[in-house]
């Protein structure tokens, strides 16, 4: 991703759904030049308390605006049920934030450039943002709470924007690179 233009390529998209792929597509950019020259073991290194990695960001964002894509095409049975997942399920997870041994930057970069085809084939064409499915069981969601198409999509510029910041702050404590400034 080295634009931050939408990656859709199929109907001409105006309105509100215009701006909700330029927003979307510029926060992207952001996170995904954080990794600009790179290598793969940088892409890996920890650089602040946190267990976070630049490429494990990029991992951890494309798994989420996929699940998010899931939930609206097919609503919440598209998501875990994470009120029902222990410590050691969550635990589990850990590895979708690291940039494994076998895992290159560039081949999950590829990964959150398709992902993003996705997202952005979907915003072009979902028939209805005002859609609502009720949102997936987890201790962070009110219960019986329903987000709309619209309201997933906004969530989504707004965890990418999120983790774009996470990642500067990486990059910044890694060699001193900025994304802007």
């Amino acid at each position: 991703m080295t634009t931050s233009e939408p990656t859709t390529q199929g109907p001409t998209v105006t309105g509100e759904r215009a701006d909700l792929l330029q927003a979307l597509a510029k926060q992207r950019h952001f996170l995904a030049f954080t990794t600009r020259d790179l290598t793969d073991d940088q892409a890996r290194q920890r650089t602040t308390a946190s267990e976070l990695c630049l490429g494990g960001l990029i991992k951890h964002v494309t798994g989420v605006e996929r699940g998010w894509v899931g939930f609206i095409l097919e609503g919440p049975s598209a998501m875990p049920d994470f009120s029902a997942m222990t410590e050691e399920d969550f635990a589990a997870r850990a590895d979708d934030f690291r940039l494994l041994p076998d895992e290159t930057l560039a081949g999950v970069l590829a990964d959150y450039e398709k992902a993003a085809a996705t997202t952005d084939e979907l915003v072009a064409t979902v028939p209805d943002l005002d859609h609502k499915w009720p949102l997936p069981k987890a201790p962070w969601n009110e219960p019986g709470a329903q987000w709309s198409v619209r309201q997933v999509l906004m969530h989504i510029v707004a965890e990418t924007a999120q983790h774009a910041g996470h990642a500067d702050i990486i990059r910044e404590s890694l060699d001193g690179s900025k994304s802007m400034g």
